[in-house]
């Protein structure tokens, strides 16, 4: 038996996905910069998926570029804003539980004699509106609050940051790479001045993500070199990529409602078994939230111990952000949400998708609780507080 339960960080490639991108690789090859007639058929493919993403983001197909994924886009949407904006200062704003590519660009820019400044989360991993007013100054030339959380699958008020930024003057940005399964996204209507999404999110292709940039914002080049993406970003056009994302973006807008109610029914039946055959659980991230997340911390045991029992069970999961999957430290974003470091080292995110069942929740709650029962009996904390429970 295989279960994945790690939507968040990836999702299958959707067959009518592979489908849409499979000319591109064998009939339709050619270079989309290319003058000749295969390169002119090639170039209308990623034009007219430029405009099909922009019209299901809510913005105009020359607002968007393309990257290799979430990771770049953030990077770039930090990083080009500050090189092009230092004239007017240089303070940028992030909060405290934003994705690595976010929290370690700002490392760099910090570097580069700019100021950051981190928002503070309150024990459901919400940012303060009221907080962001504060902080906020005539300094500041960014801000970059994620639309949803990729731990603990938190929702955002993204439309009252992105005003307070307005009324200040300054820019915003916002990683929605979490958002799109889940949340209807319009660029327009939720005042962002930059977003980054992610394919591989929404069972698109791997490697393919988009920047938006609203008109008007200037923003320096990523890559120097061709002429791609208006001279923005060089190097050769991935045509089946982004005819992929897409193709899944536009699948993304017709399934969403049924996926939500799906998945949020597997969530709450997972989160009920666990509460009746686990003790010592703590449940991470309160709401809003989206519907497929659920973050445990398990006292007295380590996360990484409990993966290996669940992936020899055949289970599928993660401790936090795969991009840190290669980290022991504590999940940065449980801490900062008040997590004791003590407990946030034994906390799992499961995550689930369109192909689990019920049957497959009530099987992970099984091998579950054996093996944090087992875990547990090696543990002296555990064993200590038992030794606890029965002399009261």
């Amino acid at each position: 038996m295989r279960i994945y339960l790690d939507h968040a960080s990836t999702t299958a490639l959707k067959k009518e996905v592979l489908d849409a991108m499979t000319p591109y690789f064998l009939e339709h090859f050619e270079n989309a910069n290319s003058l000749y007639s295969g390169g002119r058929q090639t170039a209308n493919a990623v034009a007219l998926a430029r405009q099909s993403v922009a019209n299901n983001l809510g913005c105009l197909p020359n607002e968007i570029y393309f990257t290799s994924g979430g990771s770049e886009a953030d990077t770039w949407a930090l990083k080009g804003i500050a090189l092009a904006h230092k004239n007017k200062g240089n303070k940028i704003i992030i909060s405290k539980i934003e994705h690595h590519a976010i929290l370690n660009t700002a490392k760099w820019l910090k570097k580069q004699d700019f100021e950051i400044v981190e928002l503070p989360v309150d024990k459901n991993g919400i940012v303060s509106v009221e907080e962001l007013e504060r902080l906020i100054d005539d300094n500041t030339i960014l801000v970059s609050v994620m639309y949803v959380n990729n731990e603990v699958g938190t929702i955002q008020p993204i439309k009252e940051l992105a005003k307070v930024c307005h009324d200040h003057k300054v820019l915003f940005h916002s990683d929605c790479v979490q958002a799109v399964p889940y949340l209807p996204l319009n660029f327009k209507e939720l005042g962002l001045d930059l977003a980054s999404i992610s394919a591989h999110k929404f069972n698109g292709p791997k490697g393919i993500g988009a920047l938006y940039v609203r008109n008007g914002v200037k923003i320096d080049k990523l890559i120097s070199g061709g002429s791609q993406e208006r001279a923005h970003r060089g190097g050769t056009t991935d045509t089946p990529s982004i005819v992929g994302m897409a193709k899944a973006l536009e699948l993304v807008q017709v399934d969403r409602e049924k996926h939500n109610a799906h998945v949020k029914e597997l969530r709450n039946y997972f989160e009920s078994l666990v509460k009746k055959s686990i003790p010592y659980v703590h449940f991470n991230g309160g709401n809003p939230r989206v519907s497929s997340v659920s973050n445990l911390s398990f006292e007295f045991v380590e996360s990484e111990g409990i993966l290996m029992l669940l992936d020899m069970d055949g289970i599928a999961v993660s401790s936090g952000s795969a991009c840190a999957s290669g980290s022991l430290d504590p999940s940065h974003v449980l801490l900062s949400m008040g997590v004791p470091i003590e407990i946030a080292h034994g906390s799992v995110r499961f995550t689930f998708g369109q192909e689990n069942t019920k049957e497959e929740v009530e099987y992970t709650v099984q091998s579950l609780t054996k093996i944090i029962e087992r875990l547990r009996l090696m543990s002296p904390l555990f064993n200590l507080k038992q030794g606890e429970t029965y002399n009261v």
